[in-house]
């Protein structure tokens, strides 16, 4: 399973791209906003993240019609050649990722939050779909459960490689909010967990490995005292 960085913070990117496994970063206006973003920066922000990373970056569409969602996504994809652009999944999205995906754009099919969604995502062309598991758990229900049933869904199919770049679906784990989440979505196959940066830090931690480490550092101090 891959990672994705699920956030805007230029800092946090860097860090974690320092760390070897970052595969690619995602975004939305959400994350944007959250570090105090101004549209008229938009376009130049998605740029520096392009260049931190060497994967693909997920930038959102704002637009609510198919012509306006394919017009922000031409602009959006021709920023950096490793951007995805993301769509959420309406009609309109849909009919918006058929044409985008046509002409050879990347696209992630994002809040999916059900198996025909995500089929009919990728029947349209998506190159990602982005089920959502946290905001099941904040209705009190078990996002794992659907991940796990949009991941076997698309795995009884063969898709068609998507529009002339021939990129075929990948499932995207969204709205991490745990290393336990990543634990279970890479154990029932997910292609990809995105997650923030706080998860990401958790997912490198083990008590037994800061204990270990500190029983390491006392006896070598032994050591170097004998």
């Amino acid at each position: 399973m891959k990672f994705f960085l699920d956030t805007a913070d230029l800092d946090e990117i860097a860090e974690a791209a320092s760390w070897g496994a970052l595969a690619g970063v995602t975004t939305n206006p959400t994350l944007y906003a959250r570090i105090g973003g101004k549209l008229a920066d938009f376009n130049e922000h998605i740029k520096r993240i392009c260049a931190l990373v060497d994967g693909p970056v997920s930038a959102e569409t704002t637009a609510t019609t198919r012509e306006k969602i394919v017009e922000e996504g031409r602009e959006l994809a021709a920023l950096a050649p490793n951007v995805v652009v993301k769509v959420p999944t309406t009609v309109e999205g849909l009919a918006a990722t058929r044409t985008l995906a046509d002409e050879g754009i990347h696209v992630n099919m994002t809040l999916c939050f059900s198996v025909p969604q995500a089929l009919l995502a990728a029947r349209a062309g998506a190159a990602y779909i982005s089920p959502f598991v946290g905001r099941f758990d904040d209705i009190s229900e078990d996002g794992i459960e659907q991940l796990d049933n949009i991941v076997s869904a698309l795995a009884g199919y063969d898709f068609a490689p998507c529009g002339p770049a021939g990129k075929e679906v990948e499932v995207i784990a969204a709205s991490i909010r745990s290393a336990n989440h990543v634990t279970q979505a890479a154990l029932l196959g997910a292609d990809i967990a995105t997650v923030p940066f706080n998860v990401l830090k958790k997912c490198v931690e083990h008590p037994l490995t800061t204990n270990g480490l500190a029983a390491f550092e006392k006896d070598w101090e032994k050591v170097k005292n004998a």
